[in-house]
C-alpha cells in the first residue's frame, strides 16, 4: 500500500518539504507520482499471491529484507557517511510507528477485498488532521472540520458497521490508515533537514529488524513458487517509495495527490482481472467521498501553508523602525 502511502501510501512515506510556492508542477514530479501508484498497486497484488501460503506477517518481514535489498544502491555515490544521522532515535520511532502501520496493512491487503483495503488506507489524511490537533496544536477552522466529518461518513459507507456486510478486518485497515498518519505527524520535522536517500535508506533498513519478530510468530519456510513474489515485493515497495519521496521533492503534495490515487483504479482493475474481486457500489462510493474529502484537506491546507510563507516574506521585507 501506499505510504502509504500515501503511501499515501500509502501509503508509509515521508512528505518532504514543500517547494517555493511559484514552482510550477513539473512533468517529472507527475511521472514519478504515477510511477509510485503503480508501484504499490502491483506490491498489492504479490502480497496477495504470497499469501497463498504465508501469513501477512511474514510477508511483511520478507518484503522489508528484499526491500533493503535494493535500497542498498542508494549508498553508490555517497558511502557509508548516508547512515549517520544526529536523528536516529527519530528514526527508530518512525519506523517503529511505521512497521505498526504496515503490519496492519498488509493484514487488511489479505484478509479484504483489495480495492476496499487500498479505500481505507486513503482515510489517513483524516486522522493527520485530528492528531495534528492534538498534537501539535494546530488549529483547524470549520471548512477543515467538515471535510473531516465528511471522509469519516465516507469510511462508514464502505464499512457498513451493523450490517450483515461488516468485516472486523474493515477496522485493521483503518488502524493502518491511523498508524500512516501518525508517522506523517512525526516526520514533519525530519524531512526539513535529511536527505530523501537517507530516509528512504534508513527506513527500509529499520524495518527488517522491526518485522522479525511478527514474523518468527508465524513462520513457515517459503516455498518455491512464493519466492519470486516476496523479492518482487520488496523491488515494487522500495521502488514505490523512492518515487514517491522524489515527486514530492519536486512538487507539492496537495497538486500531486489526484495521480497518486490512480493506484486505487489500478488496484481495482488488477483485482477483478486477476482475482475476480468485483468493486461493489458501497466501496466506490465511499472511495470517492474519502479522496473527495483527503483532496480538500490537502488543497486547504496549502493555501495556509502558501499564506503563511507570504506573511513570512512580507514581515522580512518590512524596513527596520
Amino acid at each position: 500500500m501506499r505510504a502509504t502511502s500515501n503511501c499515501p501510501a500509502t501509503a508509509l512515506d515521508p512528505i518532504p518539504a514543500s517547494p517555493p510556492v511559484s514552482t510550477p508542477l513539473p512533468l517529472r514530479a507527475v511521472l514519478l507520482m504515477l510511477g509510485s501508484a503503480g508501484f504499490f498497486a502491483l506490491m498489492a497484488v504479490t502480497i496477495r499471491f504470497a499469501s497463498a501460503q504465508l501469513h501477512p506477517f511474514q510477508i511483511t518481514f520478507f518484503r522489508s529484507a528484499f526491500g533493503a535489498l535494493f535500497a542498498l544502491p542508494l549508498l553508490h555515490g555517497h558511502g557509508w557517511a548516508l547512515l549517520r544521522t544526529p536523528r536516529f532515535g527519530f528514526y527508530v520511532m518512525r519506523c517503529v510507528l511505521g512497521m505498526g502501520g504496515m503490519l496492519a496493512g498488509f493484514w487488511a491487503i489479505v484478509n479484504l477485498p483489495l480495492a476496499e483495503a487500498v479505500a481505507l488506507s486513503y482515510s489517513s489524511p483524516l486522522f493527520v488532521t485530528i492528531g495534528a490537533v492534538i498534537f501539535l496544536g494546530e488549529v483547524v477552522r470549520r471548512r477543515r472540520w467538515s471535510a473531516v466529518v465528511a471522509g469519516f461518513i465516507g469510511v462508514l459507507v464502505i464499512v457498513r458497521p451493523g450490517s450483515a456486510a461488516f468485516a472486523s478486518g474493515s477496522l485493521v485497515a483503518l488502524l493502518a490508515a491511523a498508524l500512516t498518519g501518525a508517522v506523517t505527524i512525526s516526520i514533519k520535522s525530519l524531512t526539513g533537514s535529511e536527505p530523501a536517500d537517507r530516509i528512504v535508506l534508513l527506513t527500509t533498513l529499520l524495518w527488517v529488524p522491526l518485522s522479525l519478530p511478527a514474523a518468527l510468530a508465524v513462520w513457515q519456510w517459503p516455498h518455491a513458487a512464493i519466492w519470486p513474489w516476496l523479492v518482487l515485493s520488496g523491488a515494487l515497495g522500495t521502488s514505490g517509495h523512492w518515487c514517491w519521496t522524489r515527486a514530492l521533492r519536486l512538487a507539492d503534495a496537495s497538486l500531486l495527490a489526484p495521480f497518486s490515487y490512480l493506484q486505487l483504479l489500478i488496484v481495482a482493475v488488477l483485482a477483478w482481472w486477476i482475482f475476480g474481486e468485483q468493486v461493489d457500489r458501497y466501496t466506490a462510493a465511499g472511495a470517492a467521498i474519502i479522496i473527495g474529502a483527503s483532496l480538500y484537506i490537502a488543497r486547504r491546507e496549502h493555501s495556509l501553508a502558501r499564506q503563511r510563507r507570504r506573511e513570512v516574506r512580507a514581515a522580512n521585507a518590512e524596513p527596520p523602525i
